[in-house]
């Protein structure tokens, strides 16, 4: 299995990636798709709505209350959040923040004894496509101490010693600079680890256990939580964006994009590094691995065109098919009794204090649709 392969693997297979130019494998691939090589380009608008039938508990009566992510997440050079409005039988509707990573979200009560708690959540972003030309000194600056020690340092689910260390220690050996060591780590997480089919959502982000397990499959919130992770046991500030996928890949990979208007299912974490002078820059690869297991035709072989493509430009850039809610970690949700959240990516409800269980957008009840707006 892939993931017991010596993570020495890794650095020839890099070679042999960096071996291919970008003409080859657009010749290589399907004549209906397109070498997937994102680059910045024009901003694109989407106005993504989220609705809510807070489904009752059974046997169990009392008040309602619901958490909905909002995209807060901000970056000058590909992301915008546009605003919010909603409209809600809710007795109170009010905007709170994580306060340790700013992650915003709405925070819903109902009065007891609402039979029919609803609510529309209306959010507008502007995005763009993301790309970093490694070829040209960097004049990015410098990372603010404070946000350096926040990308730093471990969570409840991402430790930086232990295992984590030791890893990671390993990856980096003979690396000097830290884009040959982040490169490397990237690397080693696309060829040691697997896309699990049999994962629910898009994963726990549970890097001590899924590195003690040795069985180092999972989804984005895994293995790019495990990027992030050996990037920090090694000095490098990296973090986990998460947030949902809004359109179809304009690169034709049906793995890559939201490809029904209604996207309640499509969530999807990624990744960034920090790398001096050239600042934050865009890394999945989780989504390599993705390719690997669903593109069509599925199972793919780690040297077909498709996943060489995907491979090659995921260090350093992403598609701007989607948006961000936040980057935060250990979220408590306000108002609850009930346990931190790992990461905030989907809506979350409790009815007289049991939660629902939020990868059942069905059973909760929530649905989230997409439409891209005209500029």
């Amino acid at each position: 299995m892939t993931n017991r392969r010596d993570f020495l693997k890794a650095g020839a297979a890099l070679a042999a990636v960096a071996a291919v130019p970008h003409h080859a494998l657009a010749q290589a691939a399907s004549p209906a798709m397109a070498a997937f090589a994102p680059k910045p380009g024009a901003w694109r608008q989407f106005e993504v709505v989220t609705t809510l039938d807070v489904a009752p508990v059974e046997g169990k009566a009392g008040p309602a209350q619901a958490w909905i992510p909002l995209p807060s997440y901000t970056a000058a050079d590909w992301f915008k959040p546009a605003g919010n409005s909603w409209k809600t039988n809710a007795k109170t509707a009010e905007l709170v923040k994580d306060p340790h990573y700013g992650a915003e979200m709405l925070h819903l009560t109902w009065a007891e004894g609402e039979a029919n708690p609803t609510a529309e959540i209306i959010s507008k972003v502007a995005t763009r496509a993301r790309g970093t030309d490694f070829s040209k000194p960097g004049n990015a600056a410098p990372l603010a101490p404070e946000q350096r020690a926040l990308f730093l340092a471990p969570t409840d689910l991402i430790p930086t010693d232990g295992i984590v260390k030791a890893a990671a220690d390993k990856i980096v050996a003979g690396k000097t600079t830290d884009i040959e060591k982040s490169r490397a780590i990237y690397e080693w997480v696309v060829e040691n680890t697997y896309r699990n089919a049999a994962t629910r959502g898009c994963g726990s982000g549970d890097v001590g256990a899924l590195l003690a397990s040795g069985n180092l499959g999972g989804k984005c919130a895994d293995l790019n939580a495990l990027f992030v992770g050996l990037n920090r046991a090694v000095g490098i500030p990296a973090r986990d964006l998460y947030g949902i996928r809004v359109a179809p890949s304009a690169f034709g990979y049906k793995s890559l994009g939201a490809n029904s208007p209604t996207i309640s299912k499509a969530q999807h974490c990624r990744s960034e590094v920090w790398l001096d002078g050239f600042g934050w820059v865009a890394t999945d690869p989780a989504d390599v691995r993705k390719v690997v297991l669903e593109e069509p035709p599925g199972k793919n072989a780690m040297d077909d065109a498709k996943v060489l493509a995907a491979r090659k430009a995921l260090f350093g850039a992403w598609e701007g098919n989607w948006l961000a809610y936040n980057d935060g970690h250990d979220i408590a949700l306000p108002g609850s009794n009930g346990a931190k959240l790992g990461f905030l990516m989907y809506p979350q409800a409790e009815v007289a204090s049991l939660r629902h269980d939020c990868l059942d957008p069905d059973a909760f009840a929530y649905k989230i649709t997409a439409t891209e707006i005209e500029a």
